[in-house]
């Protein structure tokens, strides 16, 4: 998150206030979308002065350019500790582990449904507000940077072997399994289970020719 900000919170009331920034952007989100939020409304809801929001956030892209990749983190944090909570040991595992995640979030996290990681649906499902595909990283679009830190997952925690090929893969599978579960929100407000389960599938059976049986 810091990386996003003008100034890294270094005192724990600054820390809060950006916390509450982020909260309330994220609800908002879902109340009334990205393009009716304002700066001066996620301030007052959080209980800020305006002139707080700007010591960290350039303007409202910035804020849910932050919140995107808050939500990143905590996606790859859940999935890191229940891999080790479960012993896995086959990288299928991992796929079902992170889309199982991802539709939860989408259920249960406000904004989510949203702006996942980074790029920015007028409605849950899509479409997309065009320019938001590079929020996480300006040289790379969203995907790119989830799948790459998906492959540190694997690597790290299954010991999934690296090279050019299954890094390209791992970018197909994530283009793949967002468009399927876009997809599946647009279809059903909570994500149609069928749609999620044949996105499991689709995933599973596609890396299956690149990764080790």
């Amino acid at each position: 998150m810091t990386s996003t900000l003008r100034r890294r919170p270094a005192q724990r009331r600054s820390v809060e206030r950006v916390e509450r920034m982020l909260d309330e952007c994220a609800l908002l989100l879902d109340e009334i979308g990205y393009e009716s939020l304002t700066t001066k409304e996620v301030a007052r809801r959080a209980e800020v002065p305006i002139g707080t929001f700007y010591q960290f956030f350039p303007d409202k892209q910035g804020l849910v350019r932050a919140l995107a990749l808050r939500n990143l983190e905590a996606f790859l944090g859940r999935v890191s500790e229940l891999i080790a909570a479960a012993e896995l040991s086959h990288w299928t595992d991992l796929v079902e582990l992170a889309i199982d995640e991802f539709v939860s979030m989408k259920r249960s996290t406000p904004g989510f449904g949203v702006v996942d990681f980074g790029e920015v649906l007028r409605a849950p499902g899509g479409p997309a507000i065009e320019g938001t595909n590079r929020m996480l990283d300006a040289a790379l679009e969203n995907n790119a940077v989830v799948a790459d830190r998906l492959r540190g997952l694997g690597t790290d925690l299954l010991g999934v072997p690296l090279d050019r090929g299954l890094d390209r893969a791992i970018l197909v599978a994530v283009e793949a399994a967002d468009a399927v579960l876009k997809l599946a929100f647009r279809v059903d407000h909570d994500g149609d289970p069928e749609l999620i389960a044949e996105c499991k599938q689709l995933v599973r059976r596609y890396l299956a020719d690149h990764l080790p049986s």
